[in-house]
This record gives structure tokens, C-alpha cells and sequence, in this order.
């Protein structure tokens, strides 16, 4: 199954010289692609300097820094164009887990996108203060009960999809950006009537810099699912 693992970065050298060739070693067959927003901090010189080492190692450099979301699209469609089957959703800071790949990996002949979840039995966080934990919880909830979809993780973004549901995505306008990017990815999808299975996974605070999660974003988040589900009440069921 020929598969992309997306990573989007903004400054992330440090992480991603020991995620890469960790990826590398332990996930056979897929190749990587790396979409950096005009980072100054030398990760593209690392970019240039792994992909001469390994052809699976591809990078997709942007002027400036345009968004999570901008960047996911972008590798969503640098993978359609190349005829990949299925597409990776990972962040480069080490919170999603290699280890955790390769499970949902062999999950993907089991529905049209595999959620990594914290929030089915088996799944979890580590390092988080109970504040954070408590609101990604009355999130993930307050989503569930207003979007009317049995999905216990709406907002993580550690995800498998099969590009036939990517490609029927990228037809529409994603509306949103920052972490209601993911939950507009997965609920369209069910619109959409594509399968969905949640697989656990642990989360882990990022090991170098500093999370780019704030109350204030997740709060303002939340605030955009009901007018999320307003906006493509269109869409098939």
C-alpha cells in the first residue's frame, strides 16, 4: 500500500532530526513529506540533507507561514497528484508516537480513515496538567453531542486516510484552520458517508520547544463547531 506520512513544521529542526530517521528505521514502505512554513531555524538544510541520504524523504518549502491546516492541504494534494493510496496525518514534535504508526497502519484495510484516538479504551495523554486535560475532554464531548457522530477524539490529529476520501475532500472548500481544522476534516468525511474507526494511541507532551496549544485556541475553537455543523448541513448523509 503506497503510503505519505504528512508532517507539517514551523520551526521544528531539533525534533525532526531524531523523528526522521526514527520514522525511517521503523515504518517500512512509506515515504515522508515534510511541509515547512519558511522556517529559519536550519530544517531545511536538514530536509536537504536526509533526502540525499533516503529518496523516501520529500519536502514541500512554503514562503511563509500560512497555517496547519494550509499545510495539510497542500500534502493532501502533492500526495493525490502522485497517486499514493494512503496519507498520514502526524505532528513532527514527537507527541504522536512511531510506535502508534505502525498499529494504525495495519488497521487500514479496516475503514476509509482510522482516527488515532486518546479517548477509546487503551488510549491516553501523558504529561498533561489536569486543566488541559479536563478542557480537551469537554471538547472532544461538547463535539460528540453537537455534531451527532459517535467520534470520542474529534481534535487529535494523528490520522490515517485512504486518499479516496481525501480527494472528495479536496472538491470543497475546507472552511477552517488551527485545531478545528481536524475536527472539519473527520466530520465532513461522515458526511460524506465514509467509515471511521478509532484506534488508541498515547499522546506525549512534545519533547523540544514549546506547544503551539493554548487555552485561548482551543476555547476559540470550540466556539466554530456549531457554526461547522450549520455550514455543511448540506452535505449527504
Amino acid at each position: 500500500m503506497k503510503t505519505l506520512i504528512v508532517i507539517p513544521t514551523f520551526f521544528e529542526r531539533e525534533n525532526l532530526s531524531t523523528l526522521l530517521p526514527d520514522l525511517l528505521s521503523s515504518v517500512a514502505g512509506a515515504d515522508l513529506l515534510i511541509v515547512d512554513d519558511g522556517s529559519s531555524d536550519g530544517t531545511q538544510e536538514l530536509l536537504t540533507e536526509l533526502s540525499a541520504f533516503d529518496p523516501r524523504v520529500h519536502s514541500l518549502i512554503r514562503d511563509q507561514k500560512q497555517g496547519l491546516g494550509r499545510a495539510y492541504l497542500a500534502g493532501f494534494a502533492w500526495a493525490v497528484e502522485r497517486d499514493y493510496e494512503y496519507v498520514v496525518q502526524m505532528d513532527a514534535d514527537h507527541s504522536h508516537r512511531t510506535a502508534d504508526l505502525t498499529n494504525l497502519l495495519a488497521q487500514r484495510g479496516r475503514a476509509d480513515f482510522i482516527i488515532g484516538s486518546r479517548r477509546v479504551r487503551g488510549g491516553g495523554v501523558r504529561n498533561w496538567g489536569s486543566h488541559r486535560r479536563f478542557l480537551s475532554w469537554a471538547g472532544n464531548l461538547y463535539t460528540r453531542f453537537f455534531l451527532g457522530h459517535r467520534v470520542a477524539d474529534w481534535t487529535g490529529g494523528f490520522n490515517v486516510w485512504n486518499i479516496r476520501v481525501l480527494k472528495a475532500l479536496l472538491t470543497d472548500d475546507i472552511l477552517s484552520q488551527g485545531f478545528i481544522f481536524q475536527v472539519e476534516l473527520k466530520y465532513r468525511a461522515l458526511k460524506l458517508n465514509f467509515s471511521a474507526i478509532e484506534v488508541p494511541i498515547i499522546f506525549e507532551e512534545r519533547r523540544e520547544g514549546h506547544s503551539k496549544m493554548s487555552f485561548r485556541i482551543i476555547a476559540e475553537a470550540l466556539t466554530q463547531v456549531w457554526r461547522l455543523g450549520s455550514r455543511l448541513s448540506h452535505l449527504s448523509q
